[in-house]
């Protein structure tokens, strides 16, 4: 029981570095589209547009912004120049001589006491007119070296000339743009993986023909063998076939390298080691032509111009091409925007230069009108609508190119569909005249020689029947992806 017990733990560690990896078309196609590493790049992109949108909205939105600062002067704002200044300065001293020079006529007969008292009392007053005057400079004084400000301002778009219109239009545009794209790089890679999947089919398919037929030029060749030991052929019929064995030996050498080759890429497509064991499920099919899809005999163009992501990408570029023309049309058209806010400073000029902060609300309207800019904006449009008739002919060129590979890849289809049913006829007959070649052989009637053409023959039969259905299963998926519907 340990041993059994032993046993199959030894055999569950060493099967799955053993066993190879089942893959079909589907998942070599899922693993290759979850891999990718420009599809990836392409979902980053299709992120990067969106936001892009979704900035763009917000330019309808009003904006709030904060404004705040320091500033230090090396001189004031001086509301009262040093003339003005004396004067209030010396308002005391100045109305006290004009009044003594006034007086005195009159106070020479007066007393002697009353004249001092007089000129005592003109010197109080002078001194509390100059202690005025003195306020009144101090209060005009504005003390603006050191000022702080700061403001909150909102602005709401009004009328732009359609720039903002435009300019989200433009934004929605470039999501679909990114979105065609990362469906045209989908498509690509589900090209190249079915072109490379049908390779490596192809490749085993002939490994094992290259296989058989070396099967058959060693049974022919240890026949001859014994037919010269037997004295009844020739030594040179041997070398013959000797060297159909090499041949055959370094046919089958080259298809094995190609095949593993092959798988190497197919296992980098699909984003798994390329020294990955892989299998494929059509490696084993006895016939090509009966897996997979059906072969498309008829297309019509008209779903290529619906379905082809590239003629969509086209189509993109000629809508964003005409919204930048109406965006650089927007240059000539004037421009209304609401504008509200509150604004502060400290000094304030709003009670006498006060060292605090206040401040005052505001709104308004800004209306921007242009009058002459030399044609500037209309030479711009010009050439904006000379990219927009570029961007249309290419697309217009691109939809002609595309019906063209449409018809093509159907002739195609039809054509290798023909082909098939002929590589089948021919490989029956090829079967038939090897059959009819061994058996002569084996009577004596038939030479070694005409045994080699035979197994040739069946050999060509052979492989041209595998290419004839790699071809079909090729053609049709070039006609899918002429029409724009590969992988649906």
């Amino acid at each position: 029981m340990r041993r059994l017990l032993g046993f199959v733990l030894l055999t569950t560690m060493v099967m799955p570095a053993d066993a190879q990896r089942l893959l079909s078309l589907d998942s070599c196609r899922a693993l290759a589209l979850r891999n990718n590493k420009q599809l990836s790049i392409s979902r980053v992109k299709q992120e990067v547009a969106a936001n892009v949108r979704k900035s763009a909205r917000t330019k309808y939105l009003p904006h709030v912004s904060a404004l705040g600062g320091y500033v230090y002067t090396s001189k004031e704002i001086l509301l009262l120049n040093d003339d003005q200044k004396d004067a209030l300065n010396g308002l005391g001293t100045n109305f006290a001589t004009g009044l003594q020079t006034s007086l005195a006529p009159y106070t020479q007969i007066l007393p002697a006491a009353l004249q001092q008292k007089l000129g005592a009392d003109l010197q109080q007053v002078a001194g509390a007119l100059n202690q005025f005057g003195g306020g009144i400079t101090d209060a005009f004084r504005s003390d603006t070296r050191n000022m702080f400000l700061g403001s909150v301002m909102v602005t709401q778009p009004v009328f732009m000339g359609g720039a903002i219109v435009a300019m989200n239009k433009m934004a929605g545009i470039g999501e679909q743009l990114a979105a065609n794209s990362a469906e045209a790089k989908r498509q690509a890679t589900l090209y190249s993986i079915d072109q490379t999947y049908w390779q490596v089919v192809s490749l085993r398919h002939k490994q094992k023909l290259a296989k058989g037929y070396l099967d058959l030029v060693k049974k022919l060749d240890g026949d001859v063998q014994k037919m010269i030991r037997e004295g009844v052929a020739t030594r040179s019929e041997g070398l013959s076939v000797s060297v159909k064995v090499n041949e055959a030996e370094m046919t089958l050498m080259k298809v094995d390298d190609g095949l593993t080759l092959s798988k190497m890429l197919l296992c980098q497509l699909c984003g798994l080691p390329v020294d990955e064991q892989i299998m494929l499920a059509d490696e084993e099919a006895a016939d090509l032509s009966t897996t997979g899809e059906a072969a498309v005999l008829s297309a019509n163009p008209e779903m290529a111009t619906e379905n082809r992501p590239e003629l969509k990408m086209l189509q993109n570029v000629v809508d964003m091409s005409r919204q930048a023309t109406n965006i650089l049309k927007a240059g000539n058209l004037p421009q209304v925007l609401l504008t509200g806010g509150y604004m502060m400073s400290n000094p304030n000029l709003y009670n006498g230069f006060q060292k605090k902060f206040d401040g005052v609300w505001n709104v308004g309207v800004l209306v921007r009108v242009p009058i002459w800019n030399w044609g500037d904006v209309a030479y711009k449009v010009r050439a904006a609508k000379g990219a927009t008739a570029i961007a249309t002919l290419q697309k217009d060129e691109a939809r002609e190119k595309i019906e063209l590979q449409v018809n093509q890849s159907t002739f195609q289809v039809n054509e290798a569909v023909k082909k098939l049913e002929m590589a089948k006829a021919s490989t029956e007959r090829a079967d038939e005249n090897l059959r009819i070649a061994n058996l002569g052989f084996t009577e004596g009637v038939i030479s070694s020689t005409t045994v080699m053409e035979a197994q040739t023959a069946w050999l060509q039969a052979q492989s041209q029947k595998i290419d004839a259905e790699i071809d079909l299963k090729l053609s049709q998926v070039n006609l899918q992806k002429a029409l724009g519907v590969l992988g649906e």
